[in-house]
């Protein structure tokens, strides 16, 4: 499934990967301030996808390494990278395999990044994971859409499904693209994903032993939302007069 998505998000309008090349900047407004400079630290970007924010890190100066379980997404990222002229290296390899796909190397910064979280079945392992890709003093980003628009997705107000102590589920919707080509036609289409709630996610990274700094919660996402307005800064907005609730956050915590 994410093979064929990933040679579709590669020439959709979404992704945009030319205005990428031309310096478009595809990280949300707020995680400059919140995980501060990057220059000369190194930063691995787990389920990277085909790379547009591994390549805005890298932008900014870290010496980046993005993962992903998709070769052809990581083929797409790896061309990406040099239209860019940016020295990032890629790794193939399922999240929960990281470690050793890296071979025991320990970074300053782990990030993940918009839609990652819903498709992994086990918060407990991927925060063991990440810590231990953590070296002493550094830190664990995130930012991730919330369970509130996953649990209202159909309309923004109607709960769609549970939104605590949700199972990873089968789901086939083979009439439907995906987020970033809605008319695509898949020939996969099964997907298997849970819903984690905010407290999923806390206990997790406190029960490895890592320690939160912050957390945040955003009224606007850069995930395509119906019931949501596009604006020009790229972000869907609540409309006027609507009752506003999260549907994005993001997570600082650190390994001591």
């Amino acid at each position: 499934m994410w093979d064929e998505r990933a040679t579709a998000h590669a020439s959709s309008q979404y992704y945009d990967l030319d205005a990428v090349v031309a310096g478009r900047d595809c990280l949300r407004p707020w995680e400059d301030e919140e995980l501060g400079a990057v220059a000369g630290l190194d930063l691995i970007h787990l389920q990277c996808h085909i790379g547009t924010d591994t390549v805005a890190w890298a932008r900014r100066g870290a010496s980046v390494v993005g993962l992903d379980f998709s070769a052809v997404a990581l083929d797409t990222a790896r061309q990406l990278a040099r239209r860019c002229a940016l020295p990032i290296e890629w790794v193939q390899a399922d999240v929960y395999d990281a470690v050793a796909a890296v071979g025991g190397r320990e970074f300053d910064v782990v990030y993940t990044g918009i839609g990652a979280l819903g498709w992994l079945p086990d918060l407990a392992r991927w925060a063991e994971v990440a810590r231990r890709l953590l070296r002493p003093g550094g830190v664990l980003y995130v930012v991730e859409v919330h369970p509130l628009w996953v649990a209202l997705g159909e309309d923004g107000k109607t709960l769609c499904e549970d939104a605590i102590a949700a199972d990873f589920r089968r789901w086939d919707n083979p009439d439907q693209g995906s987020y970033a080509a809605p008319d695509a036609k898949f020939r996969n289409t099964e997907s298997y994903e849970r819903l984690h709630t905010i407290a999923d996610l806390l206990s997790a990274v406190l029960e490895v032993g890592m320690q939160i700094e912050l957390f945040h919660e955003f009224d606007v996402t850069p995930a395509p939302t119906a019931w949501l307005e596009r604006r020009p800064d790229g972000l869907y907005h609540f409309r006027e007069g609507s009752h506003r609730f999260p549907v994005v956050y993001s997570l600082l915590a650190s390994r001591p």
